[in-house]
């Protein structure tokens, strides 16, 4: 009888450790959370290469720029007018001003590296940040641009591209929807 007893409880805690286990993997979502940090060409190269391939194979996908990344999803066509303060003009004039004249992180060369790297992007049809960007819009890709950062920085909801799933949100829903996610990164 003990042995018995002994058993059962044995297949309880399996069946309770299988419970656990199950709403483990309940949790996560066949989804990709990317913080996108960086406003170098070829690392906003690799993170829409990285979101759309994603995307692509149906994993839904989250973006989430902040800082320096934020320039890239500036307009070169919009401004924020009179908004800005002398100190946040400064900052606005230092950096890109659209994902179209970003630099590379390495051998930018005064910007000859990126010229060449476009040129050769071209040549083996490789698309371009901008054609990924509008790939990225059709498939769905969430673009969430960190709230704290664009402030710190200067940057104006009216100067952003027009994007469809775009969206202005804080660290803490980031990690919310990261904490769900099935794969994180940092780029």
């Amino acid at each position: 009888m003990p042995q018995e007893a002994e058993q059962k409880t044995i297949e309880q805690k399996i069946e309770a450790l299988e419970k656990q286990v199950k709403q483990l993997q309940d949790q996560r979502q066949d989804q990709l959370s990317m913080v996108v940090f960086s406003n170098d060409l070829d690392k906003i190269l690799a993170a829409l290469v990285i979101a759309v391939g994603a995307a692509a194979m149906d994993t839904k996908v989250k973006l989430f720029f902040t800082f320096w990344a934020i320039s890239a999803l500036k307009d070169k066509n919009k401004n924020a007018g009179g908004k800005k303060d002398f100190k946040s003009k400064m900052l606005g004039a230092m950096l890109p001003h659209s994902i179209s004249n970003l630099k590379l992180s390495k051998l930018n060369m005064e910007g000859m590296g990126a010229k060449m790297i476009k040129s050769i992007m071209k040549k083996q049809n490789v698309a371009s940040p901008e054609e990924l960007l509008k790939t990225a819009a059709e498939l769905g890709i969430e673009i969430c641009i960190c709230e704290m950062s664009m402030n710190m920085m200067g940057f104006k909801k009216e100067e952003m591209i027009d994007y469809p799933n775009l969206s202005y949100c804080g660290v803490a829903t980031f990690l919310a929807d990261a904490g769900e996610s099935s794969i994180q990164l940092f780029i």
